[in-house]
């Protein structure tokens, strides 16, 4: 099993910038997919971005250019960064992990884990 801890979320102000960051924790050899989804009041969680452990990416095409994803495969660990922020990236951001390899194990784990989110509110 992998536990996801968000961090990094907060007020900023229109225009602002911020840097989410999410590690999982567990005896993981390597996770496939490591991403990021977001939910804001009202509205169905969408997806933000994604990237895989060879560092392939993929963006909502309306993200593109402001949202950068990366991950750090010896720490287990992903970003997103956020430039000029909007006031409808207000949501709640949460991190999600698909297709992990444990330490001293073969079997392959397709489920998908999630944190528990961390909101980032975009406001004057």
């Amino acid at each position: 099993q992998v536990h996801l801890v968000e961090s990094g979320g907060g007020l900023v102000q229109p225009g602002g910038s911020l840097i989410l960051s999410c590690s999982a924790s567990g005896n993981i050899f390597s996770i496939n997919v490591m991403g990021w989804y977001r939910q804001a009041p009202g509205k169905e969680r969408e997806l933000v971005a994604t990237v895989t452990s060879g560092y392939i990416d993929n963006y909502a095409d309306s993200l593109k250019g402001r949202f950068t994803i990366s991950r750090d495969n010896a720490k287990n660990t992903v970003y997103l960064q956020m430039k000029n922020l909007k006031p409808e990236d207000t949501a709640v951001y949460y991190c999600n992990a698909h297709g992990v390899y444990y330490s001293g194990s073969y079997d392959y784990d397709r489920a998908d884990y999630w944190g528990q989110g961390t909101q980032v509110t975009v406001s004057s």
